[in-house]
């Protein structure tokens, strides 16, 4: 049964410990703030008071409240004066002897009902509590930075951890104005497990040199949706960060190919081309701001506009992408099969222009491929085969161009940008569900508000189709051999009974 928590302890008081002591503060806690860097828990202290002073300016929250959140806040000097509290949570460096060791010291000191809660982003939770004599009040407890905005709390239990404990932090994090998600104590957890997919295919999309990096970036933020571009999203978490989490839980998982990472972020880690923090990374900067990015390129000009033809297995949206030319000023031909004039608009699902214009027949040279997947109202991602003319590469830039949307030209590619690494998160997550490392609802919620996609991925999986992105994979696995693309049985299987991703599994008898 959950236990109320009233007193907090928080071991280390750097960005993430003073963000938990603000939120907690807030909350009504108690919260006692230890560091053992002299002076660093009055700093966090005297931080948070210009932390609530700032939020009074902007009429965040009143005086009266500001002054109240202060009051619950106070500093000691060693950790026995924490031996009175329900919980203690650490925030320290990311180093399994010296957790192992604090935790030690900690038990020692508290009550046996106190419970011992670890910020690990990255470390077993069962590791930490491995030379413990009570393992089982000890659980991860999981916040994101910046802490007060990022309302999502992984709460981890490791192999021996007491239900109880793991109920009474899901409650804390209520109380603490978050989102509590429960999942197993696996590589990654939830959010981190999950934003593996999104971070490796596009650097595999890049390996291949299917576009630029500004190009992925622009497919992703406008076409797909995402707020970042994922070498934005490098740029601005660090290489130093973002690179050893992949190689470690690719190491994690037994180099599962699902989570291999790439060679690119790897060079550019040694060349301490880290993103902004060092000035440069995919991007340049200055002051914070991206410099030197590429121009756009230009909107081909046109005199002649050939004839063109549409092939797609889908009668449904071959008439919607028919019409859509035909409202641009193209001539559609209804034949079965192009005329030797005409420029072929493919819609592949999981194919290269190469497998597309065989599948449908079409003359390569006169063949551009459309991604149709995320609609065509926002972004148009084009796609041609090595041997594409120039001028019907430039024909069907322009016509899609015309109405003013923007669109982006790539070169040849398993499944576009947006349909590799659409359905790479999906299926991620659909092997998330499938380990049962945490509930389809909780899997939905913690990707959503931690890596602020814009649905959670099963049901921007139900959103696109699973049997559409169950398609897509087994194309692009079939194509390439890779391992990676490998379609999780959670996908296929909701796939082919038509039913949602988010539907969980009947048990066992």
């Amino acid at each position: 049964m959950a236990r109320d928590v009233n007193r907090l302890g928080i071991v280390g008081t750097g960005v993430m410990g003073a963000g938990i002591a603000q939120i907690a503060a807030q909350s009504g806690l108690n919260v006692v703030l230890f560091d053992k860097n002299e002076g660093a828990a009055h700093k966090a202290r005297d931080g948070l008071k210009a932390t609530f002073d700032k939020l009074v300016g902007k009429g965040k929250i009143t005086r009266q409240s500001a002054e109240v959140a202060l009051s619950h806040l106070s500093v000691v000097e060693s950790l026995p004066a924490l031996a009175d509290c329900d919980v203690v949570i650490e925030a320290i460096v990311e180093d399994l002897g010296i957790k192992q060791a604090l935790f030690a010291d900690l038990e020692a000191i508290v009550d046996r009902e106190c419970i011992l809660a670890t910020n690990t982003s990255s470390l077993s939770v069962t590791s930490i509590a491995a030379d413990l004599n009570c393992r089982d009040r000890v659980a991860g407890f999981h916040f994101f930075n910046p802490v007060p905005l990022m309302k999502v709390i992984e709460v981890i239990g490791g192999i021996g951890t007491d239900e109880a404990v793991v109920d009474t932090l899901l409650k804390l994090a209520s109380r603490l104005g978050h989102t509590g998600v429960r999942a197993q104590d696996t590589p990654g957890f939830i959010v981190n497990h999950a934003g593996r997919a999104y971070s490796t295919e596009g650097l595999k999309i890049l390996e291949e040199r299917v576009a630029p990096t500004e190009d992925i970036d622009r497919i992703l933020r406008e076409e797909a949706g995402f707020r970042m571009g994922p070498f934005e999203l490098f740029d601005l978490t660090g290489l130093d960060v973002s690179h050893p989490a992949m190689e470690a839980i690719f190491t994690q998982f037994y180099h599962d190919q699902r989570y291999r990472p790439s060679y690119i972020s790897r060079q550019m880690l040694k060349g301490n081309r880290l993103g902004r923090k060092t000035g440069v990374g995919f991007y340049r900067y200055e002051k914070g701001q991206k410099v030197d990015v590429p121009a756009s390129r230009p909107v081909p000009e046109i005199t002649d506009l050939p004839p063109i033809w549409v092939g797609c297995d889908d009668t449904g949206l071959h008439t919607h992408v028919a019409s859509l030319l035909a409202s641009l000023g193209g001539r559609v031909e209804q034949t079965a099969s192009p005329s030797e004039e005409a420029l072929c608009i493919l819609l592949p699902f999981g194919d290269d222009a190469v497998s597309a214009s065989a599948y449908f027949g079409t003359d390569p040279e006169r063949t551009v491929c459309l991604d149709a997947l995320m609609g065509l109202e926002r972004h148009r991602t084009l796609m041609v085969t090595p041997v594409t003319r120039h001028e019907m590469r430039d024909v069907a830039h322009a016509l899609f161009a015309s109405d003013g949307t923007y669109v982006t030209v790539i070169r040849d590619s398993v499944g576009f940008v947006s349909q590799r690494v659409l359905a790479a998160v999906v299926n991620l997550a659909c092997d998330i569900a499938q380990r049962e490392i945490a509930t389809p609802a909780d899997i939905d919620n913690a990707v959503r508000l931690g890596l602020n996609y814009p649905q959670g991925p099963l049901a921007w999986g139900d959103a696109l189709e699973p049997k559409r992105l169950l398609g897509i994979l087994t194309r692009i696995h079939a194509l390439t051999g890779d391992p990676r693309y490998r379609p999780s049985p959670w996908l296929r299987r909701r796939a082919m009974l038509g039913i949602s991703l988010l539907h969980p599994s009947s048990g066992a008898r």
